[in-house]
């Protein structure tokens, strides 16, 4: 078996053996090597517990899909062995997927803290879906079939977030979620360290933690800070402010907030999500609004622009999201004009990189300043830097740990965090998704791995994109494709009419592919005269790679070919 810390793990694995009796199983559906759709199934005695389901977005290789699922397909003939879905929080990389999964068994019970639920509930009424829903706070237990479940409070940038200790006969398994040590948090709570400290002392068996800030040293800076920065963005700004954010960063719309009603600007939410996600979180007391603070988008257009704050979506240069619509000017209501000042506060999520800067570019073409990240201190990361999680490490004293929510190289340096605390190479897992982890007898180790894939959401169609269409929609976008026709007569062998083209991406020059048309010809009366009978998937193929050819030699392209044959 590949161990792992050798250079390329998991390459060898096999289907795992039984679960043996008493034991604990982990298998990871995704979050692993990836950031995104996060979700761990735990099995034991026959029963499942999932924690957390969510999606991933898509990236530029992925043209036209919308999100991208975990792999249920390991799951799925046993979805009456679910015994609930404990959800840390409500980011969509943690529940997201949710819906998709509640159409295999509707009446899964989903278990998680209260604003992370209702977040959950107002997304499934859009899929019709009523969910069973139990909620817990930071201190509760809940028994899911065999998994005794403990809540601890930990700090991230959303509320109500949650870790959760899985007591089971086999050991007992903490899952962080996604956390940071925030000193001095916003709504004052903190990471229950002393939790995982008593959770530590009775024995930690596996720990599952957050690597997506190992690489950053030192601690994290407190959102206190955001506040002065934006104070004095607004203090500059003379004209119209739109600030985007995360649609669930309540801490961080409330800084705005408060910093809009302090220069007596009026707020408009812009973008679906955030006008119901701030609902939420104010229905719950989670978002505090002065009287006569927020206005409908339709009055804040009509405004002076010095009077005016919009909080939008699209902080990742999300293409359909309102700030995306605003940088093209497509967006129907909000258009950009010179002297706006445009906040990004958020961090850019690994692989959106290339389309935050499209965003910021359109933005500063259309006269507005775009302030983000890089330039001034307006977003501070929801995840725990290299101090914070060696901190963790030396309060919980796992007896095993296992990297999740990161890219490889975050896993990795998170398995290099934990030897400098002193653990040892052969107790840190490094695993990716797929791969099986077992519990048993006190030793965790991994013992195989089940073969998943990435399911595409293409619109209404769940699956049914598989990376066959994907690469055509490549070869289409990057390179062109290329359409001939030619109509024959079987029985004289003759080509009745002369070879019809068209392309589309390739090349707006009718005489392009004159040489070729020829050559095609050529080709078809050679094969015509010397093959025994007409074929017509042998004359398609003929002209696929007549053209391939002399495409490739020519122009150094390979655009999609599609020859048709018509017989008359």
């Amino acid at each position: 078996m590949t161990t792992s810390n050798s250079p390329q793990p998991h390459l060898d694995l096999k289907a795992p053996p039984p679960l043996p009796a008493g034991g604990l199983r982990v298998m990871a559906l995704g979050g692993l090597g990836e950031i995104g759709r996060n979700m761990a199934v735990l099995e034991f005695d026959g029963q499942l517990l999932i924690i957390d389901c969510g999606v991933l977005f898509p990236e530029a290789e992925q043209p036209g899909v919308d999100l991208i699922l975990p792999d249920f397909g390991v799951i799925e003939h046993r979805m009456e062995d679910v015994a609930a879905v404990v959800l840390t929080h409500g980011h969509e990389d943690h529940i997201g997927a949710i819906p998709y999964l509640l159409r295999l068994r509707a009446d899964i019970p989903l278990v998680g803290s209260r604003f992370t639920l209702a977040l959950v509930k107002a997304k499934l009424r859009e899929h019709r879906i009523d969910p069973v829903v139990v909620e817990v706070a930071a201190g509760d237990d809940h028994l899911a079939g065999g998994f005794h479940c403990e809540f601890v409070s930990v700090n991230h940038s959303i509320p109500d977030a949650l870790a959760v200790a899985v007591h089971t006969p086999a050991g007992t398994l903490v899952h962080t979620g996604d956390f940071k040590m925030d000193q001095l948090p916003l709504d004052g709570v903190l990471t229950d360290l002393g939790a995982f400290a008593r959770l530590g002392v009775a024995g930690i068996d596996l720990l599952l933690s957050d690597s997506t800030n190992a690489e950053v040293p030192g601690f994290v800076t407190s959102e206190r800070s955001i506040g002065p920065v934006l104070d004095s963005v607004f203090e500059r700004a003379s004209q119209r402010l739109i600030v985007s954010s995360f649609a669930s960063h309540v801490h961080r719309i409330q800084q705005v907030l408060d910093c809009a009603a302090e220069h007596g600007r009026k707020v408009a939410f812009v973008g679906r999500s955030m006008v119901r996600n701030m609902g939420v979180a104010q229905d719950l007391g989670l978002l505090r609004v002065a009287p006569g603070l927020m206005v409908k988008l339709d009055e804040a257009t009509s405004m002076p622009p010095e009077q005016v704050v919009l909080v939008s979506t699209g902080s990742q240069g999300e293409p359909l999201s309102a700030l995306g619509r605003m940088a093209r000017g497509d967006h129907h209501q909000v258009t950009i004009e010179a002297g706006d000042t445009i906040i990004l506060a958020s961090s850019l999520v690994p692989g959106n990189e290339t389309a935050v800067y499209k965003v910021i570019n359109g933005l500063a073409r259309l006269g507005a300043t775009v302030v983000h990240k890089e330039t001034a201190r307006v977003h501070v990361s929801g995840h725990a830097p290299a101090g914070e999680l060696r901190t963790l490490l030396n309060v919980a004293k796992p007896r095993y740990l296992m990297p999740v929510h990161g890219e490889w190289r975050h896993l990795r340096a998170h398995a290099a965090l934990a030897q400098e605390t002193g653990m040892s190479r052969d107790r840190i897992l490094l695993a990716e998704d797929g791969v099986v982890v077992d519990l048993v007898d006190g030793k965790a180790s991994i013992v195989g791995s089940v073969p998943i894939g990435n399911v595409y959401v293409d619109g209404l169609n769940v699956g049914d994109v598989g990376e066959e269409s994907l690469q055509a929609r490549r070869i289409l976008g990057d390179e062109g494709f290329v359409a001939l026709t030619v109509v024959i007569e079987p029985s004289t062998r003759t080509i009745v009419r002369p070879v019809h083209l068209s392309t589309r991406g390739f090349s707006d020059d009718p005489a392009a592919f004159t040489e070729a048309l020829a050559l095609v010809e050529e080709e078809l009366k050679r094969v015509l005269a010397t093959d025994d009978q007409v074929d017509a998937h042998r004359l398609s193929q003929v002209i696929r790679r007549t053209v391939g050819k002399w495409v490739a030699d020519t122009y150094r392209r390979r655009p999609m070919i599609i020859p048709t044959v018509l017989e008359v």
